[in-house]
């Protein structure tokens, strides 16, 4: 399954399911699909997506030094904290832009 986030004033993001729901329960959301935050809920889960981003980067980067392999030919493991990027991007544009958002699949 993949899930679109969308909000005025961004480009839509889409996302595998089982990260998007990941990423929603960590701003603070069941994880159902789909849904919406509306405007002015949108500051609060930001705020706790931000939060628990910056608690994980230490373990990810923790985890990234063990996973160090002299093999330059091996994948490396995309973070949770990597694949928010473009969500906070677009949580921080429905800020800016007081706009609701919403996602499906």
């Amino acid at each position: 399954m993949l899930v679109t986030f969308n909000t005025k004033g961004y480009a839509r993001i889409t996302m595998f399911g089982d990260i998007a729901k990941q990423l929603l329960s960590l701003m603070g959301h069941s994880g159902t699909v789909p849904s919406a935050i509306k405007a002015d809920d949108v500051p609060a889960a930001l705020a706790r997506l931000e939060a628990a981003i910056n608690e994980r980067k230490a373990s990810d980067a923790a985890e990234a030094m063990a996973d160090h392999r002299d093999d330059h030919e091996s994948p490396r493991k995309v973070t949770l904290s990597q694949r928010a990027v473009p969500l906070l991007e677009l949580l921080r544009a429905a800020v800016a832009n007081k706009a609701d958002v919403i996602w499906d699949n």
